[in-house]
């Protein structure tokens, strides 16, 4: 299948974009305007091991099908003249979330930067457009005072409000947090969820969404790169309180979902019920027992059993994200549990 002529979704397989290269949008998440999708995520195309590259900004494509994406540029490009920036190239900037405020009319967009000793803090920009110039208005923001994780941003559809979704407090729990009306800072309102001893059973990477009345998050462990068993939780608010469903990939006798983690959950608006869950394989060439062992190790050195086994932290010095492949799942519903099953390949036309 050549690049720009796909008519199917192939989770795990290499996914290039009109042009003919891979597509670089990790960690990502899409917006549909007036008929066009926008696929918008971390670029890993310079990131090297041992180059000291963690992103080269964030990339956006556009498709009516999304099938074929044709790359827009960056939307957010790196400072590399600035070793200040939370933007320069060796900043840890990840899973990038924009928002469209209605009631400013502004595009918001919150980045997770790890920090020195731990830390992890918050970049928001706005721009007037989805594809920019973005202008940075807060940055080395903590929330509320806390080191801020993984996060999701979500709008309620109906009255605007929006919350700051299930950050992950670093090693702890999640928080779910009210934003401002310009969506660009927290009120001080907030709630806990998912309390966890310690990695990796920490829950990370949280994708939220809505089907009805019913809200819904598909969490990962805290194993790095490396895949583990995904949870998924259902609540009948925003701020919970939260009843786990467990593992949303049942078919995977691995254990790594499929071999890779969940970033955001899109609903197909020319559908009645196709939600899409889209997730990134960050290490493609990584057999499951290498994950499954690495997801052990940790689980034993937080825990307080030593220090960590040499040989699989060499695995995390040698990982490459550059070529990161994608895995792309129709979510099914069985009663009200949602449940990934394996494709090869799968089609949009397919689903009511």
């Amino acid at each position: 299948m050549t690049a720009g002529k796909y008519d199917s979704i192939r989770p795990g397989q290499v996914w290039l974009d009109t042009d003919g290269n891979r597509i670089q949008a990790h960690g990502g998440s899409i917006i549909e305007a007036d008929g066009v999708f926008y696929w918008y995520g971390e670029n890993k195309e310079r990131t090297k091991p041992g180059n000291g590259i963690w992103h080269w900004g964030i990339r956006c494509y556009s498709s009516t099908d999304l099938y074929n994406w044709e790359d827009r540029g960056l939307i957010i490009p790196p400072q590399p003249e600035d070793p200040d920036s939370p933007l320069h190239p060796a900043k840890n900037v990840d899973r990038p979330h924009i928002v469209h405020n209605e009631r400013t009319g502004k595009y918001v967009c919150w980045l997770k930067l790890m920090g020195e000793g731990h830390t992890q803090e918050s970049t928001v920009l706005v721009a007037d457009s989805l594809l920019g110039p973005y202008e940075i208005v807060r940055t080395g923001f903590r929330p509320l005072g806390m080191n801020a994780g993984d996060f999701d941003l979500v709008v309620h559809p109906e009255d605007g409000k929006a919350y700051y979704y299930y950050y992950e407090r670093v090693h702890s729990e999640l928080i779910c947090a009210d934003l401002t009306e310009d969506y660009t800072d927290v009120t001080g309102y907030y709630s806990t969820h998912f309390p966890r001893p310690h990695p990796p059973a920490v829950r990370e990477a949280p994708a939220y969404f809505r089907r009805g009345a019913q809200h819904y998050l598909f969490t990962s462990g805290t194993s790095w790169y490396f895949p583990n068993r995904s949870e998924v939780a259902t609540a009948e608010t925003y701020h919970g309180p939260w009843t786990v469903l467990g593992d949303p990939h049942p078919g995977d006798p691995t254990g790594t979902s499929f071999g890779s983690q969940i970033t955001s959950v899109f609903k197909h608006p020319g559908k009645k019920d196709l939600y899409i869950a889209l997730a990134d394989r960050w290490l493609p060439a990584t057999p499951p027992e290498v994950s499954r062992a690495v997801h052990d190790d940790m689980a034993r050195v937080f825990g307080g059993g030593g220090e960590p086994d040499p040989g699989l932290s060499a695995e995390f010095a040698k990982a490459d994200t550059s070529v990161a492949d994608y895995v792309w799942l129709p979510v099914r519903f069985d009663g009200e549990q949602p449940v990934l099953d394996w494709h090869d390949e799968w089609r949009i036309e397919d689903h009511d």
